[in-house]
C-alpha cells in the first residue's frame, strides 16, 4: 500500500540557512492493506512531519514515499487529485479544519464539486447521510449546523465520514483524539477498527502508548527524526529492546505508583551529549561507540527492528 524508503526531511535554519535541521532522518517503514501502523514518540520526534510529507503537505528532502508503487513526489495535476481520492488526513484539532464562517457540512460539498460534479443533488444526500450513519452520526442532528454548534468528537467524524465518500484507502490519523474527551476517544478509535476492518490502511500517530497499543497492528517508534525501533505491536511493548522504548514504557503511570516514583526513575536514565546515537545523551546503558557512530536500523528477530548499538552484531549487517 505505502512505503517510506530512506526519507529525510531537512531544514535550514539559523542566519542565512547556513545550518540545518533534520526533523526525519532517514526513515523506513511500510504499511500493508488494511493495517494499523502507530507512529509513537514525543513531541519534535518527527511524527507529524512524516504525515504531513505522505500527504504532500511539505516536501520530501531526501528518499521516496510510494503508494501503490508509485512515487508521491512525482504526482502533478490529475495524478494528484487522484490520489487525494485515496489518501486523506485528519488532524489533531478538528476545528482548524473548518472555516467558522461556512456550515461545518460544506466539506462535503467541496468532495462533490471537486470529485463527483455529475452525481445528481438527491443521490449525493443519500452518500451523505449514509457515511455520517456509517461514523456513528444522525445526519438530522449534525447537517446545516456551523462548526461551533458540533462538538469536538462530531467534528473529527465529519472528517472521516468525507474521508468515506472518496472511497480513501488510506488514512494519516494525526493525534486525532488527544483533545477529545475519554468517553469520544473511545467511540473514535472503535470507528478506526470498523474502518480497518473493512480494508481501510491507517498511519495513527500518537504520543501515547496506550493508544498505540489498543489500536496499531505494528508500532514504530521515533526519536529525534529517526527510528529507534518498530516491529509487531506485541514484540514492541512485550519485548522491548531500545532504552527510549523501554523510558517511554517506565513512564505510562500506574495506579500502585506515586509520580514523584517515576520521576526519581526517570533522572536515573538521563545522562548528557548528543552526538552519534540521538539518544546518546539520555541513555543508561550507552557506550563510547555510541557517542560517535550512529547505530543502523537492524532485524533483531522476527518483524522486530531496533537501532541500538547493544543489540548489534556485525554478521546482522
Amino acid at each position: 500500500m505505502l512505503e517510506l524508503q530512506h526519507v529525510s526531511k531537512i531544514y535550514r535554519i539559523g542566519a542565512f540557512g547556513r545550518k540545518t535541521l533534520r526533523a526525519v532522518d532517514d526513515v523506513s517503514f511500510d504499511i500493508a492493506d488494511g493495517e494499523v501502523v502507530s507512529l509513537i514518540g514525543e513531541s519534535g520526534s518527527g511524527k507529524t512531519t512524516i504525515g504531513k510529507m505522505i500527504l504532500r503537505l511539505i516536501g520530501i528532502s531526501e528518499g521516496k514515499i510510494l503508494f501503490d508503487g508509485q512515487d508521491i513526489s512525482l504526482l502533478k495535476g490529475a495524478s494528484l487529485k487522484e490520489y487525494y481520492r485515496y489518501v486523506q488526513g485528519v488532524f489533531q484539532d478538528p476545528f482548524s479544519s473548518y472555516n467558522p464562517i461556512f456550515k461545518a457540512d460544506r466539506i462535503f460539498s467541496l468532495v462533490k464539486e471537486e470529485f463527483y460534479p455529475s452525481t445528481s443533488a438527491s443521490e449525493w444526500k443519500e452518500k451523505v447521510e449514509g457515511a455520517l450513519r456509517a461514523v456513528g452520526l444522525n445526519p438530522p442532528d449534525v447537517l446545516n449546523k456551523y462548526p461551533h454548534q458540533l462538538s469536538g468528537g462530531q467534528l473529527q467524524r465529519f472528517l472521516i465520514a468525507r474521508a468515506l465518500l472518496l472511497d480513501v484507502k488510506f488514512l494519516v490519523a494525526d493525534e486525532i483524539i488527544s483533545m477529545l474527551d475519554a468517553s469520544t476517544r473511545v467511540d473514535v478509535l472503535n470507528l478506526i477498527g470498523d474502518l480497518k476492518a473493512r480494508g481501510l490502511s491507517v498511519l495513527f500517530i500518537t504520543h501515547d502508548l496506550a493508544l498505540g497499543y489498543y489500536i496499531g497492528d505494528k508500532a514504530v517508534i521515533m526519536y529525534k527524526g529517526r527510528v529507534v525501533e518498530m516491529g509487531s505491536t506485541e514484540k514492541v511493548y512485550h519485548d522491548t529492546l531500545h532504552p527510549y522504548t523501554k523510558m517511554l514504557m517506565a513512564a505510562v503511570p500506574r495506579l500502585d505508583e506515586k509520580w514523584e516514583e517515576v520521576e526519581i526513575r526517570l533522572k536515573e536514565q538521563v545522562g548528557d551529549g548528543t552526538l552519534g546515537c540521538p539518544y546518546y545523551g539520555r541513555c543508561p546503558v550507552a557506550e563510547d561507540r555510541c557517542r560517535v557512530e550512529t547505530p543502523p536500523l537492524h532485524r533483531k528477530d522476527e518483524d522486530h527492528w531496533v537501532a541500538c548499538w547493544k543489540y548489534y552484531d556485525e554478521k546482522d549487517g
